[in-house]
């Protein structure tokens, strides 16, 4: 990484008033040492296939196909909660190539998802320089950073990761401020190469991450957005979704990589659809994710859409999607409102605590 990038990196969080949290740290362990020739943001360009639409994500320099794949979808941990069979491990890793097969370049996992990040590096081995990773650290403890991303790197077999989140459930345990502490670590490992970019994720801790974003030290941030207002097991109050736009605004205008996750409602909007509203048309369920997929890309903010996927034709669903007319109808808006006021009329949501 060049002395150039180093300066201009450490100047940057001096206007921010975040110089305390930029000191960069000696490479001591040898993972560290081995990961430092990690070439700098701007000498790594990911290019798509061309099948796929692509948006700038933010001030990384890249523009990315518009789809991610999400990594907490097929993992032992949340078996039965996406209403589809935990497929063989072999399946999964084939999955994961075949979502670099069909143009996607963007692979969100995290060290909390179980066997996701393994699943990840060995789908994506051979072809690591030619996408975009994005894990996330859980951990409250700054002294645990370190490990945490180390151990992340190893289950993913690569030198470095594109990003290293900080994951919402660490933002909800400590508060937005003791959590720039974490973030004052991922300064120095990224300073070291062992990652290129810092963000942050939530699904209904808007008003701490709010207070984060707006401190400059972030690349890009993931944010449950969808027009089913569900966070992750919680419905969103409307006082919620006032601090999400603000998050929204605050990002755009720090020119930072949006990513939307929970497009399909956290499984109401997916393949579950059945299970949620069994009565409901079965020709019209079919027609709910392209119907949400839509409705979130109208938002032209938004850089990437990360859907989690249990099987490939998931993947195969998602992609003939965008590559399709991506104008939301009269008919999109319709049968989303239609289908969401008996969801939230359902008591599968009257047992749902609103956050």
């Amino acid at each position: 990484m060049s002395k150039r990038y180093h300066e201009v990196q450490r100047r940057d969080f001096l206007k921010s008033g975040l110089l305390a949290a930029a000191g960069a740290a000696a490479t001591t362990s040898p993972l560290g040492r081995r990961v430092a020739r990690a070439a700098a943001p701007t000498e790594k360009q990911i290019a798509g296939d061309g099948t796929l639409p692509q948006r700038r994500f933010g001030k990384t320099g890249h523009k990315l196909p518009i789809l991610a794949m999400g990594g907490s979808a097929f993992v032992r941990m949340f078996a039965g909660a996406y209403g589809m069979p935990l497929e063989s491990m072999e399946n999964r890793i084939a999955m994961v190539r075949h979502a670099y097969e069909q143009g996607i370049r963007y692979f969100d996992t995290a060290r909390v998802y179980g066997e996701s990040e393994s699943i990840m590096g060995q789908g994506l081995r051979g072809v690591r320089d030619k996408v975009y990773i994005a894990t996330k650290c859980h951990m409250t403890d700054p002294a645990k950073v370190r490990p945490c991303v180390e151990k992340s790197l190893e289950q993913l077999n690569t030198d470095y990761v594109d990003c290293v989140q900080i994951h919402s459930p660490a933002i909800e345990r400590v508060g937005w401020r003791d959590a720039m502490k974490l973030h004052a670590e991922l300064v120095k490992l990224r300073d070291e190469g062992m990652l290129r970019f810092i963000g942050l994720t939530t699904h209904v801790a808007f008003e701490d991450v709010y207070h984060m974003i707006s401190t400059g030290g972030f690349d890009q941030v993931l944010l449950a957005y969808g027009y089913f207002r569900k966070g992750m097991d919680t419905m969103l109050s409307n006082r919620k979704l006032e601090y999400r736009e603000l998050c929204l605004a605050k990002a755009h205008q720090l020119d930072m990589g949006i990513v939307a996750m929970k497009v399909l409602g956290a499984n109401i909007l997916s393949h579950n659809a059945q299970n949620v509203l069994p009565q409901y048309d079965a020709e019209k369920r079919t027609r709910l994710p392209g119907a949400a997929i839509r409705w979130v890309l109208q938002d032209e903010r938004i850089s990437l859409l990360n859907i989690g996927v249990s099987t490939q034709s998931d993947i195969d669903a998602n992609v003939a999607t965008l590559r399709g007319d991506l104008r939301l109808t009269d008919e999109d808006s319709t049968l989303l409102a239609d289908f969401c006021a008996r969801v939230y009329d359902s008591e599968l949501v009257r047992k749902m605590p609103v956050t």
